[in-house]
């Protein structure tokens, strides 16, 4: 989840929304990838999750960082709630999962470095303490009482909305993590053409890393359950977008969108008000229930921008929703798959290509799709794997084309993140499919040894 935001004057004109967005143009040269992943830390001699405090414990977890390798404190209420260093982030979402939301970097030969750093130093500090940490896109046996609620009053606040709408708030809040990339844009039509092309896309992601077919201890049906929360979390916030294929979408259009986001707070002085439900578009006039008389300032519009959960969310750069978290090798390969299709003005035509044909009954078809059959999924004729198929190849060409060597010039682009993702479109097979032969064959049905194989 996103940390608040802070600065900014006060919003006097609607047009001042749209511009905090346009403001995010920036020139290919200045163009960066910023990765999250998320992952369930537990202790190794029970599988219980880590609790917030305790001597094995998430508060434990970020003071070994903070001490050992020179992260900076992140508090909140008197609580150690995240850390800071050189341009990153550690961030604890609801359940205790641990996030980092990586620095902006150039390439990703630098953010496959950055992985492998921050969980060498993740497994340093869990070492100590006996706990374990793992890629998955949800807790596979975990009851939704085995989790703490981090002490956050974001989460506060949102536990108690998610029993309002939806069903499935607080699932994604405990148990669910992800892995994401945040990219940028040149101008609006740019950022157009991205938007279309990653919510059109996005459950060829979703298929691809599927990683989550175990809940509450068996098969639930779906190879991305993680998918399949979000579908049931609340309708106002989340979805495919159909209007953003919609002559006419811009920057402005976005704008209307998130105003008819119910608001969830009001970030003072160190603080989360309440205002649940509550409308933007009010606050603007200084009606806003929980703050009468006040406007925002565009800070207040930046954490807003933060409660809308689409598939694919428009900031001052885009952020790639779609995918469970999972193994290492994912983690690399998820931002090498969208900086292929996105970062190559040649890759991001051929990829809207693959998906302007569709309307919006098959992208929302799909997404469906591939959360119960992963590369198997098939609608209206469109074939999941196929279009995986493609669009790996496309990713591929556009990586060839971006040319950004690594290991000192040894590696002549960043084509072989990539492999993981061709092996998955030779066999048919994702990570899910892994995990479920395993459950039928060797584990004989026992997922306690999901954790001693899959850990980090």
């Amino acid at each position: 989840m996103s940390i608040p935001q802070s600065g900014g004057g006060p919003v006097t004109s609607r047009d001042q929304l749209a511009q905090y967005l346009a403001d995010g143009c920036k020139p290919k040269e200045d163009w960066r990838i910023g990765t999250e992943h998320e992952k369930f830390g537990y202790c190794k001699d029970t599988l219980k999750p880590l609790p917030y405090d305790g001597p094995r414990s998430i508060r434990v977890m970020l003071e070994g960082l903070r001490d050992d390798h020179g992260w900076s404190p992140v508090t909140e209420g008197g609580h150690l709630i995240g850390l800071e260093k050189d341009g990153a982030n550690i961030s604890l979402e609801p359940g205790g999962q641990l996030e980092l939301s990586g620095a902006p970097l150039e390439t990703i030969h630098e953010t496959c470095d950055e992985v492998n750093t921050h969980l060498r130093e993740v497994r340093d500090v869990a070492d100590r303490i006996g706990a374990g940490f793992i890629g998955l896109g949800a807790a596979p046996v975990w009851t939704h009482e085995d989790m703490d609620l981090m002490p956050k009053g974001r989460y506060k606040l949102m536990n108690e909305y998610m029993t309002k709408v939806g069903t499935m708030g607080r699932v994604m809040m405990r148990r669910t993590c992800t892995v994401q990339v945040n990219l940028d844009f040149g101008s609006e039509p740019d950022m157009v053409q991205k938007m279309r092309v990653a919510l059109a896309l996005q459950p060829v992601a979703t298929a691809l890393f599927a990683n989550s077919p175990f809940f509450e201890g068996r098969p639930n049906g779906h190879k991305s359950w993680r998918s399949r929360v979000w579908r049931d979390l609340d309708a106002a916030r989340t979805g495919m977008l159909p209007f953003v294929f919609e002559d006419g979408f811009g920057f402005d259009a976005w704008v209307d969108y998130a105003l008819d986001v119910p608001m969830y707070f009001v970030y003072r002085d160190g603080r989360y008000i309440d205002a649940l439900g509550m409308s933007f578009r009010d606050f603007m006039k200084g009606e806003l229930p929980a703050l009468p008389g006040e406007i925002p300032t565009l800070s207040d519009w930046a954490d807003h921008l933060t409660t809308a959960f689409p598939e694919a969310r428009m900031k001052r750069f885009i952020e790639m929703r779609g995918a469970d978290g999972g193994p290492w090798r994912r983690l690399c390969a998820l931002p090498a798959f969208w900086v292929g299709l996105m970062y190559d003005q040649t890759a991001l035509d051929a990829a809207w290509d693959l998906a302007k044909n569709w309307d919006a009954e098959t992208r929302d078809g799909l997404r469906v799709a591939a959360s119960v059959d992963a590369l198997q999924a098939e609608v209206n004729g469109v074939k999941m794997h196929e279009i995986a198929r493609e669009a790996v190849a496309i990713s591929t060409a556009g990586l060839k084309a971006r040319a950004r060597t690594g290991a000192g010039g040894m590696v002549p682009d960043e084509t072989h993140f990539l492999n993981a993702l061709h092996e998955s479109i030779e066999t048919g097979q994702v990570p899910a499919d892994e995990l479920l032969a395993h459950y039928h064959g060797d584990w004989d049905g026992d997922l306690s040894r999901i954790y001693a194989e899959y850990s980090y």
